[in-house]
């Protein structure tokens, strides 16, 4: 499931991961009410589930109440949502639709080693949840990057002064570790 969160409206936090399906080992999901029993708190009886048009109920499972949940609040927000399958190994052309670069980029990052891949025949394969890796790895770097950024903006003083001088200031220090 993907969601274009670039234009989501102020205040409103969409998660914007790729949920993978769970493995047959993993069927057993936690149980939320058991949990909530556990902890002695009162919950409903019901589960969650799916009312077909002909009154047959299907049990939902929590992993699917949770992706129900974020296309609704996505909708509601009035964004579009797209719900594809994903292949849990991916051709260089669907990892760079995933991650929005270029099928190059792709193959200069996998060239690299920042991303590990597979050659089964002539064309490269990515395993999903090494593309997910990266991605997490390259949003945490700039998440530091930014904070970093920040940081040196407070030590050099750099909100309490005039914007034209803020940009002086920081082509000189630009200039300076240029010259390091």
């Amino acid at each position: 499931m993907l969601f274009d969160v670039s234009e989501q409206p102020a205040g409103m936090n969409f998660d914007d991961r790729t949920y993978l399906p769970v493995p047959a080992a993993q069927d057993d999901v936690l149980d939320l009410v058991a949990a909530l029993r556990a902890r002695g708190r009162d919950v409903a009886e019901q589960r969650p589930r799916l009312v077909l048009s002909d009154g047959r109920e299907v049990p939902l499972p929590e992993p699917i109440v949770d992706v129900l949940i974020q296309v609704a609040e996505a909708m509601q927000a009035g964004l579009a949502v797209t719900i594809a399958p994903q292949h849990l190994a991916l051709s260089t052309q669907e990892a760079a639709d995933l991650l929005g670069i270029s099928r190059m980029t792709v193959v200069r990052l996998l060239e690299s080693g920042q991303i590990p891949f597979d050659r089964p025949g002539r064309h490269r394969r990515i395993r999903l949840t090494d593309l997910l890796d990266y991605r997490q790895r390259q949003r945490r770097q700039a998440e530091h990057a930014l904070a970093d950024m920040v940081a040196d903006t407070e030590r050099l003083g750099l909100y309490d002064t005039d914007p034209a001088a803020a940009q002086a200031i920081l082509t000189e220090a630009r200039a300076k570790r240029g010259r390091d």
